[in-house]
């Protein structure tokens, strides 16, 4: 089951659980779209892969299965994004 990040791992920006706006590679990496498009060009700084939208989890199984409430984050996202 997935994670459900609260944040942007490069921004830090809040990505509640029913967000379409979170990103995620295959670790589960999170971040929102706009690091994961203008920053990232898509492409995970952590591991290489590929960026997709994260999937939202409906009201009654997140009720039972709560997102995560650790934070993340890289603030050297950026710097590694560009090597």
């Amino acid at each position: 089951m997935l994670e459900l990040r609260p944040n942007c791992e490069c921004c830090d920006r809040d990505l509640p659980a029913d967000t379409r706006e979170a990103m995620i590679c295959t670790f589960e990496c999170t971040f929102c779209v706009d690091c994961a498009g203008d920053v990232l060009g898509g492409v995970c700084p952590n591991c290489g892969g590929e960026l997709v939208r994260r999937p939202v989890r409906p009201p009654g199984p997140l009720a039972r299965n709560p997102a995560s409430t650790v934070r993340v984050f890289n603030p050297d996202c950026r710097a590694r994004a560009a090597s």
